[in-house]
């Protein structure tokens, strides 16, 4: 919800970050890479207990997971191997810190599990009717908007790391508020496919 109603608020900004990262001749490409690689480092430090580090490794994770696609449509390439690099990116980001957290908290697997469900239907759905709806976005593919999106997800992901001695109670309301937006996305889902 946040990424669709609040990114034209800081859309001036990534675009001056993504120009001065073209300038420097860095190719979105590499921006989409250099995410994932700070993104995944969250997973060692949150098994070493540096939970913090880890923090401000998935906010400058996804701040470069913007970057990259400004970046592709300032240059006039945007391209379907982009996309597909950083739609899978994202998921490996998220993956690691559930797995990450597992390892760490034990007796939240469980719960753990549960999100990560969650995640994974949700993003069937955004991904199936991205590709069969016949109107297309920005992103090269129909952008179905819902409760959670990147950025809510971010942030719950942050009161996981921040407050882990809450880490079943945040999941499951993560879980949850992820199982709204299912529904939400099947309902759209049913209105605009033939």
């Amino acid at each position: 919800m946040l990424d669709t109603y609040g990114r034209k608020y800081i859309n001036p900004l990534i675009d001056f970050l993504a120009r001065k990262l073209i300038q420097k001749n860095i190719k979105p490409d590499h921006i989409t890479i250099a995410a994932l690689i700070t993104g995944l480092s969250c997973f060692f430090f949150i098994l070493a207990g540096q939970n913090l580090i880890a923090f401000f490794l998935l906010w400058l994770s996804g701040l470069l997971d913007t970057l990259d696609g400004a970046a592709a449509r300032q240059i006039g390439k945007p391209t379907a191997w982009g996309t597909f690099l950083d739609i899978t990116f994202d998921r490996l980001v998220e993956a690691g810190i559930i797995l990450a957290l597992a390892v760490k908290n034990p007796s939240s697997l469980l719960v753990l599990l549960v999100l990560t469900i969650t995640i994974l239907l949700s993003m069937t759905i955004f991904l199936t009717v991205g590709a069969l709806a016949r109107q297309k976005g920005i992103k090269s593919f129909y952008y179905q908007a819902g409760l959670m999106e990147r950025t809510e997800g971010f942030i719950l992901f942050s009161l996981m790391l921040l407050f882990p001695s809450h880490l079943t109670l945040i999941t499951c309301i993560f879980a949850a508020l992820i199982g709204i937006t299912i529904l939400q996305r099947a309902a759209e889902a049913r209105k605009i496919l033939p």
